[in-house]
């Protein structure tokens, strides 16, 4: 019987079936045991063969390689994180950004012989897109430094035009507008409208501010200015022959007071305050009391004010305020001997402000050539200066970032690479001004070396001369700006009040201009960090090949330049008068007297 044909056989024949599809579950049943995964397939297998066959045959069945192969994958990555030993993690070295590490003693010893050679450290060799244009491309100008400052102005020099008073009164040319509400215009000031007690307290320099602001709004308010005598008379010269400055208060009016001080009422004046606060705020207490106290007083005055009161601000800076005698007298014999030690350069020597005392080494947070002990004495040096503030948690102090920003100070070496760069020759008279040098036996020998004609007002004065003045900082530091105040050049290398006086001052002396050289410290961080100097000097056009030590020479001579443009400056909105006196204390020397009264206000 036909397996297909159920039913008995009745003579009648009947069609067979149709054949079953390939993909029938007969057929697939019935190669089951032959098909292509079977085991038996190609002989005799051992067990284990057999079951992969089996196991592999069943995930390409039911397609569950795709869900075991990533587990099958974390599977073998765990044995091997078992077996594999990872006690040594691979260093990554990453490269410091450049300007970044002090590496100034290496460019040092590399340039010595190449600067030690030259004998052209009195001529300037500057490119031609540095200097004037020529009809040459590729010419080069050499100039002859028979003056560091080489830029002519057209607008002419300045002068000054700060009148001084007459019979004590506050007359300026021009100064009379409407502004002037206590009459200043008067040839003789009229009776006080009362006493302003301020405190000159700080270093030198910021008693200059208080003492100069004061004066400002004394002179505006018609007040009289008292100046306690153990913060004053110290360092400065009285100056009231220009304004009304007194040591201390009349008794009939402090016995209102109980005869003190602490019951005069105090204004708590915010910083940078406007003049017309003053008038508004102020000075209605003041004919009130009579006697008012502001304290404290530093920077309570705004730079931005009338003119007026900006003259009053010159005529105390430049003319009124005098260091006090013995300190005058000393100055001036300081400044004749470097004179004299200047024979060589005609009488002209150049003044270098360097702070690389160990405070300001150990705040600027900046890492040198000292090695285990700088790290030992900087961390106590800011333990004792500011315990504290340096180990709080979560501060991150960078080194590197600091140094390129251009905000670590410069070290003696430093400045002397500078110096010979600008075109300085080694016989240049040098006089520093400076507190006590950090590690100075060691810092200082590579600046004695570059410039052998270096003193200091140790050096120069003897001990007897410095004996009343030692114990002193802000003394000294009186001394250091007489001398640096009448120099040919004055270099600043940090920032601070006293190179912020002195460019003003010496701009006040010398026709406007600051014959003062700020360098730019980001620059010089990325010149005295570079080893391939000198490889290759990049300029449109050119590859020109040069030594070290001339290309070094060439950045420095273009930095020497732009202090020499930027000598002469006006006053912004916001710039401090004490160091942009133009125009506001000074006038164009070429002008007339009538177009000059004229233009003042």
């Amino acid at each position: 019987m036909h397996p297909y044909n159920r039913l008995p056989s009745s003579g009648h024949s009947t069609p067979s079936p149709p054949p079953s599809p390939l993909r029938s579950p007969r057929l697939r049943h019935g190669r089951s045991k032959t098909g292509r995964f079977s085991p038996n397939r190609g002989g005799g297998r051992t067990a284990a063969q057999r079951l992969s066959w089996m196991f592999l045959s069943v995930l390409l069945r039911r397609q569950g390689v795709f869900l075991f192969a990533p587990l099958i994958y974390i599977s073998g990555m765990l044995l091997y994180m078992g077996t594999a030993s990872f006690d040594v993690v691979p260093v990554i070295k990453h490269r410091p950004a450049p300007g970044s590490i002090y590496r100034s003693p290496q460019l040092y010893a590399k340039l010595r012989l190449d600067m030690d050679s030259d004998n052209s450290s009195a001529d300037a060799v500057i490119p031609m897109e540095a200097s004037v244009l020529c009809d040459a491309f590729y010419s080069w100008i050499v100039c002859q430094i028979s003056t560091i400052w080489k830029t002519p102005y057209k607008g002419g020099e300045w002068k000054p035009c700060v009148n001084r008073s007459w019979e004590g009164s506050l007359l300026y040319e021009g100064a009379c507008d409407s502004s002037d509400i206590v009459g200043h215009c008067s040839l003789f000031l009229p009776e006080s409208n009362g006493y302003i007690y301020v405190e000159a307290n700080g270093g030198l320099n910021q008693q200059r501010t208080s003492v100069c602001n004061a004066v400002a709004v004394a002179g505006y308010l018609n007040a009289t200015l008292v100046i306690p005598n153990f913060h004053y008379h110290s360092i400065w010269k009285d100056p009231r022959n220009d304004v009304r400055v007194v040591d201390k208060i009349p008794e009939y009016l402090m016995e209102r007071f109980g005869s003190n001080m602490t019951n005069v009422h105090n204004f708590r004046i915010k910083a940078w305050s406007s003049i017309q606060y003053y008038r508004d705020v102020v000075l209605p207490k003041l004919l009130e009391e009579k006697v008012i106290r502001i304290s404290p007083f530093a920077n309570r005055l705004s730079f931005d004010a009338p003119p007026v009161v900006q003259r009053l601000r010159c005529l105390a800076n430049y003319e009124a305020l005098r260091f006090s005698s013995p300190i005058l007298t000393i100055g001036e014999s300081l400044v004749e001997r470097m004179t004299k030690h200047s024979a060589i350069n005609g009488g002209k020597y150049v003044s270098v402000h360097l702070r690389f005392e160990e405070d300001m080494v150990a705040f600027s947070c900046c890492v040198f050539d000292g090695g285990k002990q700088e790290r030992e004495d900087m961390i106590a040096a800011r333990e004792r200066g500011w315990k504290g503030k340096f180990t709080k948690p979560g501060r991150v102090i960078r080194p590197g970032a600091i140094r390129t920003n251009g905000k670590c100070p410069l070290t003696p070496l430093e400045v002397g690479l500078m110096l010979r760069g600008m075109g300085f020759t080694k016989n240049t008279s040098i006089f520093l001004a400076s507190g006590k040098i950090y590690n100075s036996e060691k810092t200082m020998a590579p600046l004695l070396e570059m410039f052998p004609n270096l003193h200091t007002k140790d050096t120069l004065a003897s001990e007897e001369e410095l004996t009343p003045f030692k114990n002193y900082s802000s003394r000294m530091a009186a001394i250091d700006y007489s001398v640096c105040l009448h120099s040919e050049v004055f270099v600043t290398t940090q920032g601070g009040n006293f190179p912020h006086f002195l460019l003003g001052h010496r701009r006040y002396l010398y026709g406007g201009h600051a014959k003062t050289i700020k360098p730019d410290k980001r620059k010089l961080a990325l010149l005295f960090d570079n080893p391939t100097i000198g490889m290759y000097l990049n300029i449109p056009h050119l590859l020109s090949l040069l030594s070290r030590w001339k290309s070094l020479k060439r950045q420095l001579l273009s930095m020497r330049s732009h202090s020499d443009s930027k000598g002469v400056e006006l006053k912004r909105p916001n710039d401090s008068i004490y160091s942009f006196p133009c125009p506001d204390c000074m006038c164009r020397a070429n002008r007339t007297d009538d177009s000059r009264s004229s233009t003042a206000t």
